[in-house]
């Protein structure tokens, strides 16, 4: 394999929610998407305290793409209008497609609420191409235990959707996004492959990596060319990397708060579709 290029770094800007702490690298100065992949928040690190209110993202709809949750740390309880409920913990992921509409919610539950503790979570919006916006909903939740695992000389690849050499991960996208969880140990070197075409989507949570002897931090997307089929990277130290890649759908983007579509008037569409009711509710 060869390695591809380091175009750019993102630093994600500080953004909080209330008292939860919150930092965006996209869409960011300079960078609208790495389309598909339109919008990054990184929720935490932080420790909740007994007795807290727990997270603030109650019932609200989406349409036109698809949201990767990370719970890097605690636990996130999930519930929506298509009947999917799930608390996933520490380690685990949710994938959902919003496709045609749905309602969720993204709660802490009621264990956390009581007792506090560490918070660290991750949130990523997929686009859908337009033949795909108005698909079906869907829902899937790993736990740690789902996912499988790839050791590789101080490497760990989390695979959760798409191939990593013959290993394939548990969710299959309806765009065949690939994408991963690494976590690597100082000094740890690790070529992901990136096939040719295809865009790929890199953001440090934790630690920090080089990527042609340049270093990409912590809380920073990294832009990468075309120009080859691998992203080489080295940790500089403990780290823990979101890594995929996609083909990218080369389509108008028009996005209006929890909608995404291809023209202004689906986006109208989108919203009194949502005002009656055809989302459905909790």
């Amino acid at each position: 394999m060869s390695a591809r290029t380091l175009l750019g770094l993102h630093p994600a800007a500080r953004d909080d929610i209330g008292n939860l702490v919150t930092r965006r690298p996209l869409p960011g100065p300079g960078l609208d998407q790495v389309d598909p992949f339109l919008f990054l928040n990184h929720h935490g690190p932080q420790s909740y305290p007994p007795g807290n209110a727990g997270l603030p993202f109650g019932p609200h709809p989406h349409r036109g793409f698809e949201t990767v949750t990370f719970i890097l740390e605690g636990e996130l309880a999930h519930l929506d209008s298509g009947g999917h409920e799930s608390v996933i913990r520490a380690g685990g992921v949710q994938w959902m497609t919003a496709g045609r509409g749905l309602v969720h919610a993204e709660i802490s539950p009621d264990s956390f609420k009581r007792a506090g503790g560490p918070l660290e979570i991750l949130q990523l919006w997929v686009n859908l191409p337009g033949r795909l916006k108005m698909v079906d909903p869907a829902y899937t939740g790993l736990q740690r235990g789902e996912i499988p695992v790839l050791d590789l000389d101080g490497a760990q690849v989390e695979l959760i959707a798409g191939a990593w050499g013959d290993r394939e991960g548990p969710v299959t996208s309806l765009t065949g996004v690939m994408m991963s969880v690494l976590r690597l140990a100082p000094g740890a070197r690790l070529a992901a492959p990136a096939p040719a075409g295809r865009n790929v989507f890199l953001y440090v949570a934790r630690g920090s990596v080089a990527i042609g002897g340049k270093s990409v931090p912590q809380f920073h997307l990294a832009t990468v060319s075309d120009d080859a089929d691998a992203v080489e990277m080295a940790a500089e130290a403990e780290s823990v990397v979101l890594f995929g890649h996609a083909e990218p759908c080369r389509e108008p983007v028009v996005a209006h708060g929890p909608f995404v579509m291809n023209t202004r008037e689906e986006i109208m569409q989108a919203m009194r579709d949502y005002q009656a009711g055809k989302f459905g509710g909790l």
